[in-house]
């Protein structure tokens, strides 16, 4: 699953940033916003994440639990237009456990097999964004990509006569690159309308890839084979993303995004052993979109406490890249969430709970997954440079 660069505050708001402009917030989904960042403050936004999952496919269900540390973002102010941000957030994660029965062309049962994935990719991001002309803020996110991603195919045959495993594992050591824009239109005094845009370019992954078969009844060493360099092989799709969003007196904020990732186009080669025998198929993908719609309500900035509370909800659907034998994989969620502030300071805990729904259509009969998750974010807003004026 990839990564949306969302902050615990954006993913209660339905997964949407591309147009949203705060001088409190954290945006890593548009670096063109660093450039609001307060001149006086230090900010710190820390997520963690904690999902339940229930999965069912052909009449047999599953359930698991997992969650922890989700990001770590900073941001501070280099000038007056000038602001940047450094972090460790997710670029995707693997997690997965399916399996099936394995019959002939005449129906007979020859074994079963077991498909199952962990890992993922983290990403170390350096960004910055600069206000050249009032209104217009540009920016652009440097990061380094690194992880660990190992897929298996277990193979039972009928009667117990063999068991195979084979394993291919993808170590990535990468760049990327994230460039965005926004700009601000004030309609009269209270009402505010931002567009914002983004583009990450296409480009192969570095990295190397190789598998392994074990033979689980036999006492023999493993064999390691296809091993490769995965430049040339293996690449990431050029990504858009298009954002509006509208803003009334600091009160209310309603943004739609929509952003795209040609996938259909990315390579994704099969392993080959030495003598050039193909051991692993080519895996095709399909082209990703996907579209949010978030809303967030404060009541009253200096009101009581619950009037200074943030409410927000949101929703999206997502054309997903993965193909399930031939079949597209759709997204649909939906989520709620509360900023809760502090006494006496600007810091604010952020907590939501979403649910997703992924399934693969027009199939009925593969995998289907439920997902809840609760987001629980820290955003620490001190300031830092300010200077008190020696009488």
């Amino acid at each position: 699953m990839l990564g949306e660069y969302a902050t615990s505050m954006q993913r209660n708001m339905g997964g949407v940033g591309i147009a949203m402009t705060s001088s409190r917030q954290i945006n890593m989904m548009n670096p063109a916003s660093y450039a609001q960042a307060d001149s006086l403050s230090l900010i710190w936004d820390i997520g963690l994440d904690m999902t339940r999952l229930w999965s069912k496919e052909n009449n047999e269900t599953g359930k698991s639990f997992g969650g922890g540390l989700d990001y770590m973002t900073l941001q501070f102010p280099i000038c007056k237009i000038v602001g940047a941000s450094v972090g460790l957030v997710p670029y995707s994660s693997v997690g997965y456990s399916f399996g099936g029965e394995v019959k002939d062309e005449k129906d007979r049962l020859l074994g079963r097999s077991t498909f199952s994935g962990i890992g993922g990719l983290n990403e170390l991001y350096f960004g910055v964004g600069v206000e050249p002309i009032k209104g217009l803020s540009i920016g652009a996110n440097f990061s380094y990509l690194f992880g660990t991603i190992i897929n298996d195919s277990y193979v039972i045959q009928d009667g117990g006569a063999a068991n195979t495993l084979f394993e291919q594992s993808m170590e990535i050591r990468d760049w990327n690159v994230l460039v965005g824009l926004q700009y601000t239109l004030n309609i009269k005094e209270l009402h505010k309308i931002t567009l914002g845009a983004t583009y990450s370019p296409k480009k192969d992954f570095r990295g190397k890839t190789w598998g392994v078969y074990y033979d689980v009844n036999s006492d023999q060493k493993p064999d390691t084979v296809g091993h490769s360099k995965m430049n040339g092989q293996y690449s990431k799709p050029n990504a858009f993303g298009v954002g509006l969003s509208y803003t009334y007196n600091d009160k209310i904020t309603v943004e739609g995004d929509f952003t795209y990732q040609d996938w259909g186009k990315a390579k994704y080669e099969g392993l080959k052993d030495d003598k050039g025998n193909v051991i692993q198929d080519k895996t095709e993908f399909d082209n990703r979109w996907k579209a949010a719609l978030g809303f967030q309500y404060t009541p009253k900035e200096r009101g009581n406490y619950f009037q200074r509370m943030s409410y927000r909800c949101g929703a999206n659907y997502t054309h997903d890249y993965i193909m399930v034998r031939g079949n597209n994989t759709k997204v649909y969620g939906a989520a709620i969430g509360f900023g809760f502030p502090t006494m006496g300071s600007k810091t604010i805990f952020n907590l939501g709970f979403e649910y997703k729904h992924r399934v693969a259509s027009p199939a009925s009969n593969l995998v289907s997954e439920n997902y809840f998750n609760i987001t629980v974010g820290v955003n620490f807003n001190e300031f830092a440079f300010w200077r008190n004026k020696i009488r």
